[in-house]
């Protein structure tokens, strides 16, 4: 992984016919999204006002989105007031360098990490490992996925491709490379990895001196940020090292505390199922005798100016990050989180992820492709984003090319390749349905040779009919129907 980017990933397509061949990985992905999302419908259908909290939520981080330079610039004077240092950074090599360079500033190569997708969207553990600097992930799902030399592949649980024993196997054989080794006889138990992991992790935590961290929110007012999880290792990192370094994209940002209060009830039952987090963790700045003596906070844009730009894709900024439209995708739950080649997976992915890195690759040009439409993410979205819309909206930037914002600037980007056959096809198809006398006459050549309907089509519609059937022709169209039964003047 480099910047983000999943190096040597194919186009979705190939990556999932490959992933879905796979029969452990799909019942691992089977089990574990049918059990969350059922559990998330019921701690959902407790709120009578689910669907207010829903649109409230959409409508401040709408507002703060329209607003978004003016809630930064609050957050930079708030953080600062408080005793902490901010740091802006265009992208994700500026970012890198910051916390490179920030760490190596304290004389350490050891970090501890609480999850943060922002710092996998990134790439820093390459970056810090190229510095000489080990970043140590905390997050149990994390843990696993490091110690598996492997890439996350769920936003929320990142190791959900993995089953109790190959996560045993895991720890026994790479617990030892990376600290206090697995204990002998480890079995698969839950209980029994759960505390292979937190002795483990424990000592990690009362040695190390830097942490770094992402943040689910930064409340503009005062400059808190915030921290949810489950575990309580994220507490640990936050609050026992020296210096604690936050790197969080710019669309974090609410308000205020009051805006902060709705999505602490939307997030935990959009994700984990529960009415609350076991853990949510507040700082602002630093206090002298409490908790880190340093905190430094990196504002990541890459990609986000530019999305926040496009009118229809900017409400993919609105995401919480609770991966509620993994667990309802048909598509996600076939072809498992590594086919995306991104660390955002699943329908926000192939939204979010073509924004942020542009579509000029075929793997990021074919993820608004990664999707049957059938709105189930944007019908539990806590905030309302319209995935189905963005996808449309992507797929036609990608088939026709057009104008977009990149860098800041207006430039226009050509079609990428592989779509001649789908313009020529839609040119075809305005021209005709702009043409009643040709409509007409090309419905009924259809009807008239409906018998020889093929089974399957030729050409590029070889790949459509692998899976599905032609379609029936009717034997005469609506309009001749009509014509024949209520008369000639009746249109």
């Amino acid at each position: 992984m480099s910047g983000g980017t999943y190096l040597g990933m194919p186009a979705f397509p190939e990556a999932a016919a490959r992933s879905t061949r796979n029969a452990t990985l799909r019942g691992n992905l089977r089990h574990a999204t049918h059990t969350i999302r059922d559990k998330r419908a019921r701690a959902v259908a407790e709120l009578d006002d689910w669907q207010r909290l829903r649109a409230a939520g959409a409508a401040i981080k709408t507002r703060t989105l329209r607003h978004l330079d003016h809630y930064l610039e609050q957050v930079e004077y708030a953080v600062t007031a408080a005793g902490g240092h901010v740091h802006w950074a265009a992208d994700a090599a500026e970012a890198n360098r910051i916390v490179t360079r920030l760490v190596r500033a304290t004389g350490e190569t050891e970090v501890v990490k609480v999850k943060s997708m922002a710092t996998q969207e990134i790439g820093l553990n390459e970056a810090l490992a190229e510095a000489g600097i080990t970043a140590c992930e905390t997050d149990l799902a994390e843990l696993i996925v490091q110690l598996g030399d492997d890439l996350p592949s769920h936003i929320l649980v990142p190791a959900i491709h993995r089953n109790r024993s190959e996560i045993r196997d895991i720890f026994r054989a790479r617990m030892a490379d990376w600290g206090r080794p697995a204990p002998d006889g480890l079995t698969d138990r839950p209980a029994d990895l759960a505390e292979a992991a937190r002795v483990h992790l424990r000592e990690k935590f009362l040695r190390a001196r830097v942490a770094i961290s992402g943040a689910n929110f930064m409340v503009a007012e005062t400059g808190t940020l915030v921290v949810v999880e489950s575990e309580g290792n994220g507490r640990m990192c936050l609050t026992l090292p020296e210096t604690l370094i936050s790197v969080v994209g710019i669309e974090k940002v609410v308000p205020t505390w009051r805006d902060l209060e709705v999505f602490l009830q939307l997030l935990p039952r959009s994700s984990t199922a529960e009415r609350m987090n076991p853990y949510t963790s507040m700082w602002t700045g630093t206090t002298d005798g409490d908790g880190p003596r340093a905190f430094h906070l990196v504002l990541l844009d890459n990609g986000r100016s530019d999305t926040l730009a496009d009118t229809v894709g900017r409400q993919a900024l609105r995401c919480i990050r609770c991966s509620a439209c993994l667990n309802v995708c048909p598509v996600y739950e076939r072809a498992g989180g590594h086919a995306y080649g991104s660390a955002y997976p699943g329908p926000i992915g192939a939204v979010l992820t073509p924004q942020l890195r542009g579509t000029d690759s075929e793997l990021d040009a074919s993820l608004p492709y990664a999707s049957s439409l059938c709105g189930a993410c944007y019908e539990v979205c806590p905030v309302a984003i319209d995935i189905p819309e963005v996808l449309v909206h992507l797929r036609e930037r990608v088939a026709e090319g057009g104008p977009v914002t990149r860098d800041g600037r207006k430039v226009v980007i050509r079609p990428a390749k592989g779509h001649a056959a789908e313009r020529a096809a839609m040119r075809a198809a305005r021209w005709t349905f702009d043409h009643p006398g040709a409509l007409r006459t090309v419905q009924r050549l259809a009807a008239r040779t409906r018998r020889l309907r093929p089974e399957h089509l030729p050409g590029p519609g070889r790949a459509w009919t692998d899976t599905r059937a032609v379609p029936e022709v009717p034997a005469e169209s609506f309009r001749d129907w009509w014509r024949r039964t209520r008369g000639e003047g009746t249109e």
